[in-house]
């Protein structure tokens, strides 16, 4: 049996920082910890802890070389939050296309609903 994570997906990317460190990685092949840090205004140290959320929750890995230790980005866990997000994207989509009908019909009656309507 797989232990489960400490964080998972949604709790690590609440962080701005950690959202921040995601946007690098993806750009790069991996990074040591020194280059993230240097994009901070925080210590090296509180990056580290932020990069080791993102690790627990199986968003980054590292890997030493030397006495550096080099942190890639693991796109896969983010899928979980696209298929969160994609539910409320056609939600809205549904309600703005619903609007726009009431808002564009000729009349009072034309913005009636046609047919059995689902209450909600």
């Amino acid at each position: 049996m797989t232990a489960l994570p400490k964080y998972d997906v949604f709790q690590a990317i609440a962080d701005p920082t950690r959202r921040e460190l995601l946007s690098l990685l993806a750009d790069q092949d991996e990074l040591p910890v020194t280059a993230l840090s240097n994009n901070f205004s925080i210590s090296r140290t509180a990056v580290s802890k932020h990069l080791h959320v993102l690790s627990d929750a199986g968003l980054v890995t590292e890997r030493k070389v030397g006495r550096e230790t080099r942190y890639r980005l693991q796109a896969a866990p983010l899928q979980e939050l696209k298929d969160w997000l994609s539910y409320y994207e056609r939600f809205w989509d549904n309600k703005l296309s619903l609007l726009k009908h009431l808002v564009e019909a000729d009349s009072p009656d034309d913005a009636a609903p046609k047919g059995p309507q689902k209450m909600e």
